[in-house]
């Protein structure tokens, strides 16, 4: 795991799967679950969907925001505070920059099973 004084660290890729449990998404995120906890109760735009005995599963959009989260309060130094206004004011650009990531993925994907029916 990280803590607040590392550095920026290459993060792994996210699988292609539709929930992660909160477990999954620390080691994705390298922040600890009862961080991620706490993030969700300051930040608005992280919204897990709570299932049997409140279970967390986080999609996709959420582990972006968490790894968008992180990397203002660890690497850019920004308070909690100053980490929810900035992504107030950018929400709507980031949902284009995390549109086009995802179509690019696709496409990768896509690419890569047209060489396997190829063969």
């Amino acid at each position: 795991m990280l803590d607040a004084s590392s550095g920026s660290v290459e993060l792994p890729a996210i699988p292609g799967k539709r929930y992660f449990t909160i477990g999954e998404v620390s080691e994705l995120c390298g922040v600890k679950p009862h961080v991620l906890r706490y993030w969700e109760q300051e930040f608005e735009q992280l919204k897990p969907v709570k299932r049997r005995g409140n279970r967390r599963y986080y999609q996709r959009h959420d582990v972006l925001v968490i790894r968008q989260i992180r990397s203002l309060l660890y690497e850019q130094g920004f308070t909690i505070g100053g980490a929810r206004q900035r992504l107030s004011s950018e929400t709507a650009r980031d949902d284009q920059n995390q549109s086009q990531q995802i179509i690019r993925q696709l496409r990768t994907e896509l690419e890569e099973v047209l060489q396997i029916l190829k063969r």
